[in-house]
């Protein structure tokens, strides 16, 4: 079972083993560069926004082990890789990145470019969603449209009911696999004044949401390479790569090729890698976009305007993630709309 719980100060998707482990009692304080773990004084299950990271790591890992080749002295044997079945239960994961699932979907489960990692690993998983009630104050899924309530691919999706006195959980079946699950937990039917609850804390959720982002138009004003908008970024930004790493959409990879000690074996990797660094768009020896003001173009332009074109919405799924993650607190809400202008 992969659930939100509190690791390292911080609120993280990881394995646990009951529900105790949940970061019950815990919110976050998030802002640009931005990351406190704060107690809430009361006994909710879910009080957070969406983890500090993303939970794309446990469908397509780190590293993922493609193909091995063993050399023997009159020849060179290829074994093919056949990743071994993985059953996952993710509990607690928020709309937002639900959608960003979804868009994973896409880039690894095309028809004609199916990732065998991630469909192994993505087959099996049964999602018990969570109705965002606490943002962080760098989310912005609300205006991107995938927020803050779960409305497809779960099995089952909870919202927390906590007054106090209160403290339930309103439970939507979005499966036959989650109707199976329910038959053997007892309950009582709800009841309009639940529904009611509910929306009202989705609507509290919403206008807590301190910066949005218009998903359907994508300001292709942005796109001008001159616009003294690029320059500025890049005074700032480090190129570390922390928002490609918790982006929950970001998909870039190198391979990497590993020799045994004896040189009798060899095995090629996939790894994460990241469109900030250097290397990735090397060529011959030299890289394409040698400038962090190019590569930081590079990365929010695919991620909000050409992606369009590509898989016909935004990249960009609104958990605010890269926003709190930047060391120098770089906002590409605020970023984008000085750069669309003329």
């Amino acid at each position: 079972m992969i659930a939100p719980t509190v690791r390292d100060g911080t609120i993280t998707p990881d394995r646990i083993d009951s529900a105790a482990e949940l970061p019950i009692g815990y919110t976050d304080d998030q802002d640009g560069g931005h990351y406190r773990l704060v107690p809430t004084g009361t006994d909710e299950y879910f009080a957070s926004s969406s983890p500090i990271d993303s939970w794309k790591r446990f469908l397509s890992p780190p590293e993922a082990l493609l193909v091995r080749g063993r050399s023997s002295s009159t020849d060179l044997e290829v074994e093919p890789v056949v990743p071994d079945p993985v059953a996952f239960a993710f509990v607690g994961i928020r709309a937002c990145d639900l959608a960003a699932i979804g868009l994973l979907d896409r880039v690894f489960l095309a028809p004609d470019a199916v990732d065998p990692t991630y469909a192994t690993r993505r087959r099996e998983v049964f999602v018990v969603a969570v109705g965002c009630v606490h943002p962080g104050a760098t989310c912005f899924c609300a205006s991107m449209g995938t927020g803050p309530i779960p409305r497809d691919g779960y099995d089952l999706a909870l919202t927390e009911l906590y007054d106090g006195d209160r403290h339930e959980f309103l439970v939507d079946v979005g499966s036959d696999r989650g109707a199976a699950v329910m038959a053997d937990v007892s309950g009582r039917p709800a009841v309009a004044a639940d529904d009611e609850a509910a929306a009202a804390r989705a609507e509290r959720a919403v206008a807590a949401m301190g910066r949005q982002l218009d998903p359907l138009d994508p300001p292709r004003a942005a796109a001008n390479p001159e616009h003294v908008g690029w320059g500025d970024v890049a005074g700032r930004c480090l190129s570390c790569g922390n928002c490609t790493m918790v982006c929950p959409t970001c998909f870039c990879s190198a391979t990497q090729d590993r020799t045994a000690l004896l040189g009798d074996g060899v095995e090629r990797w996939r790894v994460w890698d990241s469109c900030f660094t250097a290397d990735f768009s090397s060529l011959h020896g030299n890289p394409v976009r040698a400038t962090t003001e190019s590569r930081y173009r590079q990365w929010l332009l695919h991620k909000l305007v050409t992606w369009h074109d590509q898989f016909g919405s935004s990249g960009c799924v609104g958990c605010g993630r890269c926003i709190t993650s930047c060391p120098v607190g770089i906002d590409l809400t605020a970023e984008i709309r000085v750069l669309a202008e003329s």
